[in-house]
């Protein structure tokens, strides 16, 4: 999945929402997580203009509790997960997370008033697994769904491990170019290309004052 469609799935959780009252206790908690993320950013809209990189916190701090990345992380290698040791698999992960967090900081920096349509939610009162689907509502243009594969943990939290632009979905878009990685080069050389698409993503940052 390409930065732009990353930017617009992470305004699903900014967009104003304001139409209807979440029934679910997943769609609650992105209903939940979207006024805490616009609060914010509203309060640090001046610190942020001085310093971009202390918009990092508040993705840490809002946002990415709700996302399961050692699931995301599995299911992204799906077979090659097996074949890693455990020392590439936590690499790994912790290398995916840092490239979802730059997208996500990104993202918020660039965000622009959105309005978002919450649809049903459709799910047995027990479902241990569902999606909240919802429409980012554009002027001028079609709506753009944008769905949120969600899980309840053994802790009772809701997590999400996938999320699916205009019928796209992150994990199977990544399995894909993963895979291809893996293919020529290894789990060392995906491991090789990861941390430098990282280190590449820093160093624009500081060049460009961020």
């Amino acid at each position: 999945m390409n930065a732009v469609r990353m930017m617009i799935a992470v305004l699903m959780l900014l967009g104003s929402s304001g139409v209807v009252l979440a029934e679910h206790p997943a769609e609650q908690l992105v209903q939940e997580t979207t006024d805490k993320v616009l609060e914010r950013l509203k309060i640090d809209s001046e610190k942020l203009k001085a310093d971009a990189s202390l918009i990092y916190p508040l993705v840490e701090d809002l946002v990415l509790p709700h996302f399961d990345f050692a699931k995301m992380s599995q299911w992204v290698l799906g077979k090659n997960w097996r074949q890693a040791n455990q020392a590439q698999r936590d690499e790994f992960t912790d290398g995916f997370r840092t490239l979802l967090v730059r997208t996500y900081a990104k993202a918020l920096l660039e965000y622009t008033d959105q309005s978002l349509r919450y649809l049903p939610v459709h799910a047995e009162d027990d479902a241990q697994r569902v999606t909240v689907k919802t429409e980012i509502v554009q002027q001028g243009g079609p709506s753009i769904p944008l769905h949120y594969s969600m899980y309840q943990n053994k802790a009772g939290a809701w997590k999400v491990y996938d999320i699916k632009v205009d019928g796209v979905s992150l994990v199977s878009n990544y399995r894909s170019s993963f895979t291809t990685e893996i293919r020529n080069s290894g789990i060392p050389g995906l491991l090789k290309r990861l941390a430098e698409m990282n280190q590449n993503a820093a160093a624009g940052e500081e060049n460009s004052g961020g």
